[in-house]
């Protein structure tokens, strides 16, 4: 039976980023496995599939901290800039980077580029195995380690399992762990489109009476679309012809960049806020989507979990002897609650109050807007989650 340090189920952009950060951060090797069922060429891949994340300036600083960053910048395009505003209403703010003293407030990229980059990295470390196509099947916890058997039949065993599987994570459901579910009623309409007028590092998140629609920058003058509809919106927005879809989607955001000129391939899926209270238990612990999965509206979910991976990648480190010692996870379990409920609570209250037309919020959100555009202090909270300056 092999042994490792740490077994990472999940080798989607948390599993991954987890594997290479221990790697970095460990004064001694420590062996790691990463059980991914999806090699990262594979087009099915559903963590490094066609959709584009924003990583936010401080997820950034992490990844350079990792030395993670300079294989990635050149396939990123940085947000130099962030317009906010209320359809049909006079709501707006506006946040620019050079306003706030930093080069860039983040960048966009495509996750089937960093899948490759990071398979690249992850198959050069001697430290790390990947284990793939495979994927955990059970899981048996002793005092000292925990028993995990494969899908393949192998048996392997760590001092540490850590669940990076997704939202609906089964090696959460095999430890017990309770997942709280809360529908917005919202579904989101993915695409990349075109535009008239270059985007010149400009991201929009532009809110209507159904939801949010947010364009992000893309290389080669693409943009990023992702669109909040209720569902039965959303449902007849899928079935448009492309002409048609444009013709909407140009509708709920404006002219700000001319006319939107074309979309590629749509794709949907429903939003729910998706969390477990409890993120470790015995030789266990959860990160990213498997942890919480956020709402869009704010672009916090990704980042949120690169401060997950990042906080245990650290205390695994001050306690390399024994990684799934209860020290480690308790240690990670408190350095991470504040963050993640700060976290959660704001982007649900984002939802709640852009996302309807009841005139009392209407009217509200748009004072809050203009009041937050003209002073520094109403701007700096939402700034810094924006920013990912966030203790951890």
């Amino acid at each position: 039976m092999k042994q490792f340090d740490v077994v990472i189920a999940g080798g989607a952009m948390a599993g991954m980023t987890l594997a290479l950060a221990i790697n970095k951060l460990s004064e001694r090797p420590l062996s790691v496995a990463v059980v991914e069922p999806f090699k990262a060429e594979h087009q099915s891949h559903p963590g490094f599939d066609s959709r584009s994340i924003a990583l936010s300036f401080g997820t950034v600083e992490i990844l350079k901290q990792l030395d993670l960053w300079q294989e990635i910048a050149p396939v990123a395009t940085a947000i130099e800039h962030i317009h906010v505003s209320d359809r049909s209403h006079a709501g707006m703010a506006e946040i620019c980077a050079k306003e706030v003293g930093v080069e860039t407030l983040g960048y966009v990229v495509e996750l089937a580029d960093v899948g490759r980059i990071y398979h690249k990295q992850v198959e050069s470390c001697e430290s790390i195995e990947l284990l793939c196509p495979e994927s955990v099947k059970t899981i048996e916890r002793k005092q000292g380690e925990a028993l995990i058997t494969l899908e393949s039949g192998e048996r392997i065993a760590a001092k540490l399992v850590v669940a990076a599987d997704g939202a609906m994570s089964n090696c959460c459901q095999q430890i017990g762990l309770t997942l709280n579910e809360h529908n917005f009623d919202q579904v989101a309409v993915i695409a990349n489109v075109t535009t008239q007028e270059a985007h010149c590092g400009r991201a929009f998140e532009r809110f209507t009476n159904s939801g949010p629609v947010a364009l992000l920058p893309m290389s080669e003058g693409r943009m990023s679309l992702v669109w909040c509809l209720r569902p039965e919106d959303a449902e007849a927005v899928m079935a448009l012809d492309d002409e048609a879809f444009l013709t909407q989607l140009q509708a709920a955001f404006g002219w700000r960049l001319g006319k939107l000129e074309k979309v590629g391939q749509r794709a949907s899926y429903p939003l729910l806020l998706r969390y477990r209270e409890q993120n470790i238990s015995h030789r266990f612990a959860v990160v990213g989507n498997a942890a919480q999965t956020l709402h869009p509206i704010a672009g916090q979910g990704f980042n949120l979990g690169i401060r997950d991976v990042v906080s245990l990648a650290e205390e695994i480190a001050r306690s390399s002897q024994d990684p799934g010692d209860y020290s480690v996870l308790s240690g990670f379990k408190q350095r991470r609650e504040s963050d993640r409920e700060a976290t959660i609570g704001l982007t649900s209250s984002l939802v709640h109050l852009f996302s309807n037309d009841y005139l009392s919020l209407r009217v509200g959100r748009n004072l809050g807007l203009v009041a937050m555009d003209n002073c520094s202090v109403l701007k700096a909270p939402l700034l810094a989650r924006t920013l990912g300056l966030v203790a951890r």
